[in-house]
């Protein structure tokens, strides 16, 4: 049976992906921050092999718990999901994130969860990942961070997408000599609590084009940047 680790499982894609990679007869590890409120995952476990665990990847201290806890585990698939857009008010200029009005505490909390995050626990994980048969790691990216996307503004959610890209394309040529393989994927514009209702993607549309990027990676796509119908994103 093929374990995957997801990130940011307690609500969205994540929960989605639990959903169905349980469904499909995977070992799922969910990982989230707070465990004790995911009442979804929770219901989830009942049901199939989900183990919920404890897991902020802006904390150092959470990750290397988590470390310690897996030490021996093998991973086929680490799937970096948690994510952090920052404040969505409704008024665009108190975002914290439009030039002339930067919250730098915004921008340096979003780049822990969003860039620093999936580098750390890929570093922190990475002999679970070699112990796996499938060995993969995908992180969930987004369109806004391509630079052929000309809108500005979202300073700290568009950058810190653009930095994990390339932290991605570059685990690509580290850990190729160990057979593990990496992808940036993006979801599309999907109707999650951050996508909000009006975004034309249902969240189990785009996961299920999610899980089928993963399935097919391989060499040949390791480091890319791919929308989740697989089509070929610009950097």
């Amino acid at each position: 049976m093929p374990t995957v680790l997801i990130t940011g499982a307690n609500r969205g894609i994540g929960l989605e992906l639990s959903r169905q990679y349980a469904a499909a007869g995977w070992r799922v590890i969910a990982a989230c921050r707070a465990p004790d409120a995911a009442t979804e995952l929770h219901q989830l476990a009942d049901q199939a092999d989900v183990q919920v665990m404890a897991l902020d990847v802006a904390s150092g201290a959470s990750i290397g718990a988590l470390h310690d806890v897996l030490v021996g585990a093998a991973i086929d698939v680490l799937i970096n999901n948690a994510g952090l857009f920052g404040p969505k008010p409704g008024a665009e200029q108190d975002f914290g994130q439009m030039f002339g009005s930067i919250r730098y505490d915004v921008l340096d909390e979003v780049w822990r969860t969003n860039a620093v995050g999936p580098l750390r626990l890929t570093e922190a994980l990475i002999d679970n990942v070699a112990a796996g048969e499938q060995r993969k790691v995908v992180t969930i990216s987004s369109g806004i961070a391509s630079i052929a996307n000309t809108e500005g503004g979202l300073y700290a959610y568009r950058s810190s997408k653009a930095a994990v890209n390339m932290v991605m394309a570059s685990l690509a040529k580290d850990l190729a000599p160990r057979g593990i393989h990496t992808l940036a994927l993006c979801p599309g514009w999907t109707r999650t609590r951050m996508g909000g209702p009006d975004a034309p993607v249902p969240v189990a549309n785009s996961v299920a084009g999610i899980r089928a990027r993963i399935a097919e990676l391989d060499a040949s796509m390791s480091g890319q940047f791919r929308l989740y119908d697989g089509s070929l994103l610009p950097w």
